[in-house]
C-alpha cells in the first residue's frame, strides 16, 4: 500500500484551521487543476457528505467516510460507481489537524492506496504522488492563510 504524505504548520489556530477544512466546498481553491465542485444529494459536512471535483479532463467523486470532529476527515476516491481513479484499485485523502505551541495547528496530508501494477506501480509513482500531496499541502496553507486562491485553473 502507497502513503504519499506531507506535513506542515498553518499559523492558524485548530479551531481557525478545522473551520475551513469542514467547507468541502473550498477545495478547488488549493487543489491543482481543480476547476469546480458540486455536492451530490444529502449532508455538505460530516460522515456521508460527498462531492464531484470537477477537473479540467474530467470529474472524480470524494465521499467523506471518517469524520473527526475538529481534527480531520478522510475522503474516499472514486469515479461514481466505477471506483477509484487509475492507476488505483482503491484510494482515500487523509487530512489531519494537530495543536502545535503558539496557537498554531500542524497539517498532515496523505493520499493512501493500493496501486494496479503492485510494488512496480509504487515504486514508479510514489515520488509523483508525494509531489502532488506537498503542492496540495503547500496551496492549502497559503489559501487558508490568505484567503487567495492558488489554484490558476479555478475561476471563482
Amino acid at each position: 500500500m502507497l502513503s504519499a504524505r506531507h506535513d506542515l504548520v498553518l499559523d492558524l489556530t485548530p479551531e481557525a484551521a478545522w473551520s475551513r477544512l469542514r467547507d468541502l466546498s473550498l477545495a478547488p481553491h488549493y487543489v491543482p487543476g481543480l476547476t469546480g465542485c458540486e455536492f451530490h444529494p444529502g449532508p455538505r459536512d460530516g460522515l456521508g457528505a460527498s462531492r464531484r471535483v470537477l477537473m479540467k479532463r474530467g470529474f472524480l467523486d470524494e465521499s467523506v467516510v471518517e469524520w473527526r470532529e475538529g481534527q480531520g476527515l478522510v475522503l474516499r476516491l472514486h469515479r461514481a460507481e466505477q471506483g477509484p481513479p487509475f492507476p488505483f484499485r482503491e484510494a482515500s485523502f487523509r487530512y489531519a489537524l494537530h495543536p502545535e505551541s503558539g496557537g498554531r495547528t500542524r497539517l498532515s496530508l496523505s493520499l493512501d492506496g493500493d496501486l494496479r501494477g503492485g510494488r512496480l506501480g509504487e515504486w514508479l509513482l510514489a515520488g509523483v504522488l508525494k509531489k502532488t500531496v506537498a503542492k496540495i499541502a503547500v496551496n492549502l496553507k497559503a489559501f487558508y492563510e490568505t484567503g487567495k486562491n492558488q489554484n490558476p485553473d479555478y475561476v471563482a
